[in-house]
């Protein structure tokens, strides 16, 4: 048995090796008894199981700085396994690989490709593909027939006629495998390019499912034809009986998993053995379906599309997903690579057609693509770069292929050529559309980014975003708080902000866009629900208020982005998000998750308008109240600085509401002389501008607040004090001793401010993006727990910006200092960090 082992792993060809199985080799006696590990079928498995994920992770982490989706990783790592890189030793090709164990590996990976797509199918919802429009529809059409003409023109080239392989099932392979879209991979890449939201990224999503719809037929079609000795009558009866799965798993299976999920009452889990019949049916499905004569895979798909979306598939897809994708799918890719060997590709007239496959298959898609743009009036990069997101490749192409090489239609030349053929096609993707398609940035200059510049008399623009429904109650109280009137309505933007993993599921994308009322699909997705429908019953029940819903997934580190982008996009005046702590139940702070803060601190630098943020413990009871019941008591701490008018404001503005009282506490320096020189101090010669700078800010400061006390003179719901301190300490000690009745405190950030009141406040705080009060009055050792928002006022670019000074209309208070406004701008380096000079 071992020498012709030997012999027949060192040719590794197995179209006509003989190869012995040893059935009782499947555990070994253990190394001490001398036996080889290896030599035994579990270990060599598990084994081989191991290198298999190993390499495939080693790889997503060397090609995560190119922005390579993963399929690419997983089948190079096949590829870098097989014949081809470490194969060709053939002591490795032995020792692990040997042929013995193909069959064991090919099973594995057969079980977890049928769980694979019946997950696929189980995400997937036939219903997006009914809605989608008419240019997706002609985008995916196009996208098919010219990549399937070229296939078959090449199928010429390489058609060797040497097999009684008829000329047409061969077309069929290789246009199928030309043509075919990867869903799920394009909307991984759509999602990193951020490019989910455009225009651009809905088309290329609904056509890549109804691509995804068509090459399912065609494979199942190109297999029943692929029975090459039998006559045409026998595809026949296997297309045909297809169908006739097809239609009894709608008309029978549907009707049943149905019947399960009515008898599962609402919020409950479903029980084990429902799960168990599920999980079991996938197996039949796969079975009779190979039986049929068409792909065990295609049953499995089939069975996953009529799960009907929902809380259970949600339930099934938790369940395997990572288990699945994780351990098993790596699996048949690598197999993939196993059987893919490059140096089989012989000749300078191979590799030339290699190229050439490679750049017409492209083209094709591309053209088929502009053309149908044009016929819509889409710009031509828009065309070219939607025709390229359409070359994604994935699973269903290497299905194709692998189905093909199987049943002698694809030699191992044709097959490796294939195999680069996608992986070349899926990673010049992402370079390239980056480079074609920039979205055009409208940079138009909006004035009113801050509240304290905008109109009393104009609508109130915010941007609010949620990370979870646990900070919406609140929110919506602080937006009723915050007085919208027939006058002056807002215009609230909701964004929720999801990360975008591994594993995201790629209908979670396209379900952004989808209209609520239908089960939700995953957790985030559940979660994206409770919170739209929180706002919107919110906009219901409150006058002159408009609420526009948004999600935006991106990885943690580029979120900043996605909020600064729409801000920018939707001229907004105002964010508000929430702090990364929440209050636990007994009243201490506790982290949510350490990336929100760095999501915040990213925000805070790059904000293209002013930014609140809440640190959130409750806004009366937590309960959303109706509009004419909103009574709170709001205070602000005022010490000057931009920070701080811009809390002012935005208190100021919500003190008009009738149920509202507010504090405005200021504190004044004792020796208000000169309170900015420090003692002189010989290493620290201060530039003279800083005086200057300083001075003019209380110049303002004095401006705004006279006007502010001018207007409020005789309101009994708002009280003016000032409060004389003289260091860090007295001040945390006034705020101490103010009154517990106070539901909200609104403090500036008091970014570059350098006031000898907060001296010493922050070389102990935790968080300084909140500044030093507000940090002070967000630590878990703060005696009143009370919510608090920190205000960062919009402070221009620097000099550029000075061109806008005119005042727009003197007769508003707020707006008459809009020309000093934009002069105040903050050194350089106190821009981004907390920059704490030492001076105290």
């Amino acid at each position: 048995m071992d020498h012709h082992d030997e012999l027949a792993t060192a040719a590794n060809k197995s179209d006509d090796t003989i190869v012995c199985y040893a059935p009782n080799m499947i555990t070994t006696n253990g190394v001490w008894q001398g036996d080889n590990p290896l030599d035994y079928s579990l270990p060599l498995f598990i084994l081989q199981l191991t290198l298999v994920v190993v390499t495939t992770r080693i790889l997503v982490f060397v090609l995560k700085p190119f922005r390579q989706p993963r399929v690419i990783s997983e089948i190079v790592g096949g590829v870098i396994l097989g014949p081809s890189v470490l194969g060709r030793s053939i002591t490795f090709a032995n020792s692990v690989f040997p042929l013995r164990s193909v069959m064991v590996l090919e099973t594995m990976a057969n079980v977890g490709l049928l769980y694979f797509l019946f997950l696929v199918g189980v995400e997937m919802d036939i219903s997006v593909i009914r809605r989608t429009g008419k240019k997706a529809l002609g985008i995916a059409v196009a996208g098919m027939v010219l990549p399937f003409i070229i296939g078959a023109c090449f199928s010429f080239l390489l058609h060797k006629h040497t097999r009684d392989m008829s000329q047409g099932t061969f077309i069929l392979f290789l246009g199928v495998a030309l043509s075919v879209t990867a869903f799920p991979v394009l909307a991984r890449i759509l999602a990193e390019l951020k490019l989910i939201n455009t225009e651009l990224g809905r088309i290329a999503m609904s056509s890549a499912l109804v691509n995804d719809m068509c090459a399912w037929i065609l494979l199942a079609i190109a297999i029943a034809l692929a029975e090459n000795e039998s006559t045409s009558l026998a595809s026949l009866w296997v297309i045909l009986s297809g169908i006739a799965y097809v239609v009894f798993c709608v008309f029978v299976v549907r009707p049943a998993i149905m019947w399960m999920i009515r008898r599962t009452p609402e919020g409950e889990s479903f029980s084990e053995f429902y799960i168990c019949l599920i999980l079991t049916g996938v197996m039949i499905s796969g079975f009779i379906t190979d039986a049929i004569g068409t792909h065990s895979v295609f049953g499995a798909f089939v069975f996953g599309l009529v799960i009907p979306n929902g809380p259970l598939g949600l339930t099934l897809i938790e369940k395997l997903e990572d288990f699945v994708s994780g351990l098993l799918l790596p699996l048949f890719f690598a197999i993939s690579g196993l059987k893919t060997d490059i140096g089989s590709i012989k000749g300078a007239y191979t590799w030339g057609i290699l190229l050439l496959v490679i750049i017409l298959a492209c083209a094709g898609k591309v053209a088929g693509t502009l053309l149908v743009a044009f016929f819509y009036q889409m710009s031509i990069r828009e065309g070219i770069a939607l025709g390229l997101l359409m070359n994604t490749k994935g699973l269903v192409e290497m299905i194709v292929l692998n189905v093909g090489k199987d049943q002698k239609v694809l030699d191992d030349e044709s097959f490796a050529i294939m195999v680069i053929v996608a992986v070349v096609m899926t990673g010049i993707i992402t370079p390239i559309v980056t480079s074609i398609y920039k979205p055009a940035r409208r940079f138009l200059p909006y004035k009113r980014r801050t509240i304290q510049r905008s109109k009393p008399d104009a609508e109130l623009r915010v941007l609010v975003c949620v990370h979870t429904p646990r900070n919406v109650p609140t929110i919506i109280n602080l937006l009723e708080a915050s007085n919208p009137t027939k006058k002056s309505p807002i215009c609230v933007y909701v964004l929720h902000l999801v990360e975008l993993t591994g594993r995201a599921s790629a209908m979670l994308i396209v379900h952004n866009t989808r209209k609520s009322g239908r089960p939700a699909l995953n957790r985030t997705q559940a979660q994206s629900d409770h919170i739209i429908s929180a706002f919107e019953t919110y906009e219901q029940h409150a006058g002159s208020v408009s609420v526009q819903p948004l999600t935006a997934i991106s990885p943690y580190s580029t979120m900043h982005e996605d909020i600064c982008n729409l801000a920018e996009d939707k001229r907004v005046a105002f964010i508000i998000i929430p702090f990364h702590k929440h209050q636990t139940v007994d009243g201490g702070m506790e982290a949510t998750n350490p990336a929100f803060r760095m999501v915040n601190q990213n925000l805070l630098a790059n904000a293209p308008c002013s930014v609140g943020i809440l640190v959130d413990r409750g806004l009366s009871g937590s309960t959303r109240l109706a509009a004419n019941q909103v009574s709170h008591q709001i205070a602000v701490l005022y010490f000057g600085g931009p920070d701080d008018r811009e809390a002012l404001a935005y208190a100021w503005r919500m003190s008009e509401h009738p149920g509202i009282s507010l504090t405005v506490m200021r504190f004044v320096p004792a020796d208000e002389i000169d309170p900015v020189r420090p003692s002189a101090d010989p290493n620290n010669p201060r530039p003279l501008s800083v005086e200057t700078d300083n001075d003019r800010e209380r110049q303002l400061d004095e401006e705004f607040l006279s006007n502010f006390r001018m207007k409020n003179a005789n309101e009994e719901t708002i009280v003016y004090n000032e409060k004389v301190v003289s260091n860090g300490e007295e001040t945390v000690a006034a705020i101490r001793t103010m009154d517990n009745l106070h539901d909200l405190f609104i403090v500036g950030r008091g970014q570059g401010m350098i006031s000898p009141l907060t001296a010493g406040l922050t070389d102990w705080s935790e968080c300084p993006e909140l500044g030093a009060i507000g940090d002070l009055l967000a630590s878990s050792d703060f005696a009143a727990t009370v919510s608090v928002l920190v205000v960062q006022q919009y402070v221009g670019f620097g000099p550029q910006n000075e061109s806008v000074t005119t005042p727009d209309s003197p007769g508003h208070g707020d707006e008459q200092y809009g020309n000093v406004e934009l002069i105040n701008r903050r050194s350089p380096q106190q821009k981004g960090q907390p920059v704490f000079n030492s001076q105290h």
